[in-house]
């Protein structure tokens, strides 16, 4: 089935809610709206309903981006990952086996773009000449900085880990997403998730004991030598 109608119409509606198109009436938006669960909005988008595909974002998107961020780091990257998401659920809204479980099926959608795009940041890397910018020392910023320079050094460490390592990581402690939602999103077994996040919790507190400001964390956190 031809899905071209669809994309273009969430790119209006992305759009629109981004405020790209500030003369658009957002009466009109509105109108698009679609009331049902998941699974009758998984079936109206098979039939190909006029407003199902702008229902989809609006019922997901807030929700696949907090995901995305966990797993990516806040950038300008971060919308285009997210609209290529939906882009990929559109074309593939066929392959949903389950309409009851369309908010598990596009996170897997999600994690899955999100994995391509650490790839093809981590083949850039390579390619760059020089020493990779500093993180700012942490004395040279201001106090009211001090959280978000704290979040660029801990995702300048998952930037060092494994894809496989690193997603699990991130959507068990940075969105608190149970196990078993974990090896649906990636799909994976729930043994392979257990035996990742091991690794990975090996390595994070590895890297972050060598940071100064991340080690006094650290010393605080579940992953403290006194803790549990």
């Amino acid at each position: 089935m031809n899905r071209g109608w669809e994309t273009e119409t969430l790119k209006v509606r992305m759009r629109a809610t981004s405020q790209l198109m500030p003369d658009r009436p957002r009466a009109e938006v509105r109108r698009l709206g679609f009331a049902g669960d998941d699974a009758a909005l998984a079936l109206a988008l098979r039939r190909g309903d006029p407003g199902a595909p702008a229902a989809l974002y609006d019922r997901y998107a807030a929700y696949l981006r907090r995901v995305l961020a966990r797993v990516l780091g806040v950038d300008d990257e971060l919308p285009e990952v997210l609209h290529e998401t939906f882009a990929q659920a559109l074309a593939s809204i066929d392959k949903l086996e389950d309409p009851d479980r369309l908010k598990g099926w596009l996170v897997r959608i999600a994690i899955f773009t999100a994995r391509g795009t650490i790839r093809r940041r981590q083949r850039r890397r390579w390619l760059r000449f020089g020493p990779p910018n500093q993180i700012p020392e942490l004395q040279t910023a201001p106090a009211s900085t001090e959280s978000k320079i704290t979040l660029d050094r801990v995702f300048a460490i998952l930037d060092k880990m494994p894809t496989k390592e690193r997603v699990p990581f991130t959507l068990r402690f940075l969105e608190g997403m149970q196990l078993t939602d974990i090896a649906d999103a990636c799909d994976i077994s729930l043994s392979s998730v257990k035996r990742y996040l091991k690794r990975a919790e090996k390595r994070f507190v590895h890297l972050a004991e060598r940071d100064p400001l991340l080690r006094d964390r650290i010393a605080q956190s579940r992953w403290s030598k006194d803790g549990a």
